[in-house]
């Protein structure tokens, strides 16, 4: 079986449109592209070294897609990031109909979360995500995701395209790894935990002041 890894950078308010440059994705009018540059340093770069260290197939939105093609095929002098990714197999969610000009992409249409769902049980290398914000949410609300790589960083961008959107379904995480970069971005690995574990930090006999404030709220919900 294979695993989906999510690798996303994020703002601290949770938006991830546009990170490399303005021209990337200024849809809904956004004028922050390219927020992550000034941001990048060793430990980064070792961080992402490490996500691309183990086999894997990239699995992209469509938008995504056309960024990753109209660059790494294009990027010269043996660079290491554009060997692998021109190299490995892309699986685009995509309801056009247009062909994928870029090597080794492979068109998922109709029900993309049944064809990953599909992807997940073969044998073969992680799914790996870059960007891809629509297509996280599809995989968001159908549970399709086993592991995030997220780096946070030290910014509020207050608009655009976000990581966790409303049909995400809640569920609990485990930290696997955590490392901070020398600019403030905080590198973190989480894997999948399961269930939400609920409890309660109020009194075991609510005040009567408590037990009003509980029925103005149901009154004003």
């Amino acid at each position: 079986m294979r695993k989906v890894v999510a690798a996303a950078f994020a703002s601290l308010d949770g938006v991830m449109q546009a990170p490399g440059g303005p021209s990337e994705d200024p849809t809904g009018g956004f004028t922050h592209g390219g927020w992550t540059v000034d941001y990048w340093d060793e430990p980064m770069g070792q961080f992402m070294g490490e996500i691309f260290s183990s086999p894997f197939d990239l699995l992209l939105g469509r938008k995504t897609y056309e960024i990753f093609a109209a660059h790494w095929p294009f990027v010269e002098g043996g660079d290491p990031t554009a060997e692998m990714f021109n190299s490995v197999t892309k699986y685009v969610a995509t309801s056009s109909k247009e062909p994928l000009a870029w090597t080794n992409s492979v068109a998922l249409r109709g029900d993309v979360a049944a064809e990953i769902a599909r992807l997940k049980q073969e044998d073969g290398p992680n799914l790996l995500t870059q960007g891809s914000s629509i297509l996280l949410q599809t995989l968001l609300a159908h549970d399709l995701i086993d592991e995030f790589r997220i780096l946070i960083f030290p910014l509020v961008l207050g608009q655009g395209k976000r990581l966790f959107g409303r049909g995400t379904k809640p569920g609990a995480l485990k930290l696997a790894g955590t490392t901070v970069s020398t600019t403030g971005a905080i590198m973190s690995v989480y894997d999948r935990a399961g269930a939400i574990s609920k409890g309660s930090f109020a009194l075991e006999h609510p005040s009567e002041a408590e037990l009003a404030r509980r029925e103005r709220m149901k009154r004003e919900d």
